[in-house]
């Protein structure tokens, strides 16, 4: 119980971590709430700073899930589905919320992904697929990732009934993880779906 509630911790405490600030305030000294849309997610970034700096702060993004919950893995949670998906809650939580600039943070697509990348990576593959295409098609971010979500979380529910094991069953816990995070994505993206449904969403190349 202890290990469940310490990673708990951690998953939360690294999830505040706010990358897209950082590699802002690092790479060009300014404070990304400031810039474009004002959030401190990857999209912004690459707003204000470029292809570089958005593959930085997606990574980091990514391993704020990831880490917590692979860490849970590796100290022997590997069968406690919910304690795994309450890890990735957190550190997605974290970043939604972060401890470190206030409570006011990202949108939690990219930190989900993290989490799914350690609890089941073929749903993240088709996530991911179906961000960069409707990115290219479209240019915006709102809605590739609103998208992605989507494939996402079919995705889960695919593989729980088909049993596919490509890395780890996908129990019920990570279903129930995936339409909270779902809901989190769709919390978060609510002034971008009032935007898109006025035909007025800015495009990730806006600056």
């Amino acid at each position: 119980m202890l290990k469940v509630l310490a990673l708990l911790a951690f998953g939360y405490l690294l999830g505040s971590v706010p990358s897209g600030w950082l590699v802002m305030k690092v790479y060009r000294n300014q404070d990304l709430r400031k810039l474009g849309s004002g959030n401190i997610g990857a999209a912004n970034v690459f707003r204000a700073g470029g292809t570089g700096a958005f593959t930085l702060t997606l990574i980091a993004d990514g391993l704020k899930g990831f880490i917590p919950v692979m860490a849970g893995i590796l100290l022997g949670l590997g069968d406690n589905e919910i304690a795994l998906a309450s890890i990735g809650l957190a550190a997605v939580i974290g970043h939604n919320w972060p401890l470190y600039l206030g409570f006011k943070g990202g949108k939690g697509v990219a930190t989900s992904g993290g989490v799914l990348l350690a609890l089941a990576p073929v749903a993240l593959v088709l996530a991911l697929v179906t961000w960069f295409l409707i990115i290219r098609l479209t240019q915006v971010a709102s809605l590739a990732s609103l998208s992605a979500v989507a494939v996402g979380f079919v995705s889960l529910i695919v593989l729980h009934l088909i049993g596919w094991q490509a890395w780890r069953p996908v129990g019920w816990p990570v279903i129930i993880l995936g339409v909270t995070l779902a809901g989190l994505v769709l919390i978060r993206h609510r002034t971008n779906i009032e935007r898109l449904a006025r035909g007025r969403e800015l495009k990730i190349t806006t600056h």
